[in-house]
């Protein structure tokens, strides 16, 4: 009988297979000689899934990748371009018709209806699109809770079977969604939160596909942070097969959160990001808190390739200063993006564009194998952040862009959570 670790081994292979087969076409089979011919094929399928999700590209089944691939997620592929479904699919009419034909036991009915209508109305607030239910006969996007064998082929009921899967535009189960009901779906933080899959999941009825960018609604992964917001990305996608909405919904720009170091102060006034501008009068492009650095000061401040050292309310003489002159800083980046101090190692992060470089305090000078893509060392957290910061000295990164944050640990170099940006205001949803 095999030993324990060998069928640990033998899992984890098969799962990776299926995992590869499912979400990036990965073809097996024999080749003349009757060997195995998809061991090259796997190890370029995972270096696919791990550029994908931002992973460190490998192409072995570490634990990182095997992490990832337990994860909760949507049954719909991975592989395709992120705007259309192959064949460009879509609907030809823009006044469609949805039909929910069951409901989960585990939520009021009128709960399921809220939910799917305030999913539908995520789009249909950014295209022309509008959506209207009826109660029986044939709509146009066909909703069912099913379980193991629901009659599509692609089965529920597995540990690790994803939570809803779709069809694309078209006739006959073409735009329906399947939710599994082996799933328990809550209209809260617990697990599935139906809104989120809902909309996630229309998205694709509607003729997109899933996005590399953790930021996006139509990331495969199910990352729930209490609301389902559409990114720039997933907007310029509906709209690109649809159009622009007729009547579009104003919706206010995300707060600016460039200039922002979670819990730095200025004497007794912290600064949060739609203070800094109004309280220092100048656009920033970090703001930095480092303790015992070669600053010698509890703030400073950066923008363009200046830095100024602050203590109390005043700027110390003799800044600003240049930032590549000071610290072996290359020219080549004109503009800083985000800064962080990490006090355990004594690691400054500085972020331009698509790259990051590391400033060691303990040699005082720019450290070795830098520059590297952003990616590299902080996956998931897309290729460009607004504003990085390590929140009293604890070990976790909080990066911000866009109207969402990442919380990262940089040990794991894992994300742990994504939350809204205004977070830390502990604002209520309307």
């Amino acid at each position: 009988m095999p030993s324990l670790p060998l069928l640990l081994l033998l899992w984890d292979a098969t799962m990776v297979q299926k995992y590869l087969q499912k979400y990036y076409n990965l073809k097996t089979g024999t080749n003349k000689s009757g060997r195995q011919r998809n061991s090259g094929l796997v190890v370029e399928k995972l270096k696919q899934m791990q550029k994908f999700f931002g992973l460190k590209v490998t192409g072995r089944p570490d634990a990182e990748t095997l992490h990832v691939m337990q994860q909760a997620r949507c049954g719909v592929p991975d592989v395709a371009p992120y705007v259309l479904t192959e064949g460009n699919p879509r609907w030809e009419h823009t006044d469609l018709t949805y039909r929910i034909e069951n409901y989960t036991p585990d939520l009021p009915r009128a709960e399921v209806d809220r939910a799917i209508e305030k999913a539908f109305q995520l789009w249909s607030d950014v295209s022309p699109l509008t959506f209207t239910k009826v109660s029986e006969g044939q709509a146009d996007i066909m909703l069912s809770f099913g379980e193991v064998n629901h009659g599509d082929k692609s089965d529920f009921g597995r540990i690790r079977s994803p939570f809803a899967h779709v069809f694309p535009p078209g006739r006959g189960m073409g735009g329906g969604v399947h939710f599994d009901e082996e799933k328990t779906w809550t209209d809260d933080f617990r697990n599935y939160n139906l809104y989120y899959v809902a909309a996630h999941e229309l998205g694709h009825s509607l003729g997109l596909l899933h996005s590399d960018d953790i930021g996006s609604l139509m990331f495969p992964r199910y990352i729930y942070y209490g609301d389902a917001l559409l990114s720039l990305k997933d907007i310029d996608a509906i709209q690109a097969i649809y159009g622009p909405s007729k009547n579009p919904i104003h919706q206010p720009p995300a707060p600016r959160t460039n200039a922002w170091l979670g819990d730095t102060t200025l004497g007794n006034k912290t600064l949060y990001p739609p203070l800094v501008n109004e309280y220092l009068r100048e656009s920033l492009t970090t703001v930095l808190r480092a303790p015992g650095t070669v600053f010698s000061c509890s703030v400073f401040l950066l923008t363009g390739g200046k830095y100024w050292a602050i203590k109390g309310h005043r700027a110390l003489y003799g800044y600003p200063r240049d930032i590549y002159s000071s610290f072996g800083f290359p020219q080549r980046p004109k503009k800083i993006d985000a800064a962080v101090h990490e006090e355990e190692t004594g690691m400054t992060y500085i972020f331009a564009a698509s790259e990051h470089w590391g400033y060691d305090e303990n040699t005082q000078s720019m450290d070795v194998g830098f520059p590297k893509e952003i990616t590299q060392d902080f996956p998931g957290v897309g290729k460009k952040v607004d504003a990085v910061f390590q929140d009293g000295g604890k070990d976790d990164f909080y990066f911000f862009r866009g109207k969402r944050q990442y919380k990262f640990d940089p040990k794991t170099e894992q994300i742990l959570t994504v939350l809204k940006t205004n977070s830390w205001f502990h604002c209520r949803s309307k």
